[in-house]
């Protein structure tokens, strides 16, 4: 819990050393009403007393009754200031520090896991400060001030309160031990519960479509089940808690009052007076101390979750990119839009064997390179190492003649113009969409995004909706079809003009007329530029200027293609697969 407090400012340290200064006014000028208290008793029972002087006293005790509450409210404003700025400033630190992280770092929280941490644990965390700056520091000032104001006072009222407050540490202890292991389950079902949420959610369709939603009901129960359960189980522990603490101040102050009876009976006539004025200031002493010790309760209530939950940020907040950041921002002079594998490898943290091995080729400025093979033969993972989504274990990837872990991230990003497998859509609208990032500093005007929608073989239907380029796109492109999506998705790469192109199976979605007029006009529209191909159609790469064939992470064959025909035997049977014994031939 210290570990993510270093992340207050100056001025938050500053502040909460002011409330300070008010938390010590406040416990002065509440421990001060007792002693006006004792005194007006005093005077009550002191024959001919002027009524004036009870009148001061009086006074004396609201004066202090509201500056106590001016302290109180001040020292509120200061802690929620301080905890709202903290939380605000962590959940920015968590954010950024979640988009520098790669693929490897993302898979091992697991998106649930990331949100829970961003939301839900950092408002454990800001909680703990509010009542923290509020109760942490009150309670031992207001305890300690307390016991030397009732210390010598009556040997028998001091042992009494120190057996109440004895009772009531075994009692807190207790709980705390039982209930711990429970508030540390509670951020973990948490997360279970986001997931089966966002996927139930996420699969809707699939769901309806299999008459599935009993099951996915089921899945939803059980994770429901669990964390209700959890947090019952730690509401009716820590509910325990306020009767215990009533019947301990109910019976301390039963036990004082009956101890201050015998002591008054058996005192002498002169004596009685002071011991029942002594009794009534150790009675409402007693009382602060009780109470102090019920906001330390309070906190422990709070503190377990709160530590599991800032636990859990610095788990993220300490987690390195394997990811590192490079210097330079321009490749070798004379060299533009180049892309050289040299005996890459690649295997997952913790996989038993490598995904690709030994993969070697070249793609020149305005060429055209496409990958095939099928289903897990490393086409996708090949294409992610050039944007970095995952760092080569092996060999060495370099763009314009430079390695690509030399490069800033956002220079390596600014010469890509990047088509994922699954087209990503924000909401928005369609020029936000296509006119989306920064590309050097340069911006994105409207001739720029209708030339990209264009070219993507977007415009009819761009133009067709509500609004037209301004028409709105709903969180994940959910209002338009699969096909719109990648159409939209390759328009946005389009607009960034970049060096290279890549292409992760981005064309699936097109039927076969759209998928050739687009690629015809994008390679006479960005004549110059390299482009980059992952497809499982045949028809989609066999223009291109080298094809690679993937079989098991390893090259099959590169070539173009009528010489990958004759020579590779994988791509003869993909081929085979997919076209006519007249298309092969011709």
């Amino acid at each position: 819990m210290l570990k993510v407090l270093k992340h207050l400012t100056p001025m938050e340290w500053l502040l909460a050393l002011l409330s300070l200064a008010f938390i010590v006014a406040q416990v002065w000028l509440d421990l001060e009403l007792p002693e006006y208290m004792s005194e007006i008793t005093v005077l009550v029972q002191t024959p001919d007393s002027a009524m004036s002087d009870i009148w001061l006293a009086g006074g004396k005790m609201l004066l202090c009754t509201l500056g106590s509450l001016v302290a109180t409210v001040v020292v509120g404003f200061i802690a929620a200031r301080i905890a709202a700025g903290f939380s605000k400033r962590l959940r920015s630190l968590l954010f950024n520090k979640v988009e520098s992280f790669s693929m490897e770092e993302i898979n091992r929280f697991s998106t649930d896991s990331l949100i829970t941490r961003s939301t839900n644990d950092i408002t454990q965390v800001q909680m703990l400060i509010t009542m923290g700056l509020m109760l942490v520091l009150k309670a031992p000032i207001t305890a300690g001030w307390a016991i030397t104001k009732i210390s010598g006072k009556s040997f028998e009222w001091t042992m009494t309160t120190v057996g109440a407050v004895a009772i009531l540490c075994v009692v807190v202890s207790f709980l705390i031990f039982f209930v711990l292991p429970k508030f540390r389950m509670m951020q973990t079902l948490t997360d279970n519960m986001n997931r089966v949420t966002r996927e139930s959610i996420t699969g809707l369709r699939v769901a309806r479509a299999y008459n599935a939603e009993a099951y996915e009901e089921g899945k939803f129960e059980v994770a429901n089940e669990e964390l209700t359960s959890t947090h019952l189980f730690t509401s009716r522990a820590m509910s325990i808690m306020m009767p215990i603490m009533s019947i301990i101040m109910s019976g301390l102050s039963l036990a004082i009052y009956w101890i201050g009876a015998y002591l008054i009976n058996s005192a002498g006539m002169m004596d009685r007076l002071g011991l029942f004025s002594d009794m009534v200031v150790f009675s409402s002493y007693a009382m602060q101390v009780i109470m102090s010790f019920m906001m330390l309760v309070m906190i422990f209530v709070m503190f377990p979750r709160a530590s599991v939950s800032a636990k859990r940020i610095n788990e993220v907040l300490d987690t390195e990119s394997t990811i590192k950041d490079g210097t330079k921002t321009e490749g070798a002079p004379g060299i533009h839009g180049e892309v050289v594998f040299k005996n890459v490898g690649f295997k997952y943290p913790d996989a038993a064997e490598p995904v690709l091995e030994g993969i070697s080729f070249s793609a020149k400025r305005g060429e055209t390179i496409a990958f095939i093979g099928s289903t897990g033969s490393g086409k996708s993972t090949l294409i992610n190492l050039v944007p970095r989504f995952f760092d080569a274990t092996e060999g060495e990837i370099l763009i314009d003649g430079l390695n690509i872990k030399e490069y800033t991230q956002e220079a390596l990003n600014n010469k890509i113009g990047y088509v994922p497998q699954k087209a990503v859509l924000f909401r928005g609208s369609v020029s936000s969409n296509v006119g989306y990032g920064d590309n050097g500093g340069n911006g994105y005007s409207e001739e720029d995004v209708k030339k990209a929608v264009a070219i993507a073989q977007g415009t009819d239907f761009v133009e067709k909706m509500e609004g037209g380029y301004q028409a709105d796109i709903s969180q994940g492109g959910t209002n338009v079809s699969g096909g719109q999506k990648q159409r939209i998705a390759i328009a946005r790469a389009v607009c960034r003009k970049p060096e290279i192109y890549i292409f992760d199976d981005s064309f699936s979605a097109l039927d076969y007329k759209t998928d050739r007029v687009l690629r015809s006009i994008l390679k006479k529209e960005t004549a110059g530029v390299t482009s980059m191909i992952v497809a499982q159609r045949i028809g989609t790469i066999m223009d291109a200027d080298q094809i690679v064939v993937l079989d098991e992470g390893k090259i099959a064959g590169i070539g173009t293609h009528k010489e990958l025909l004759k020579t590779c035997e994988v791509y003869k049977q993909i081929a085979r697969s997919q076209l006519s014994e007249e298309e092969l031939a011709s």
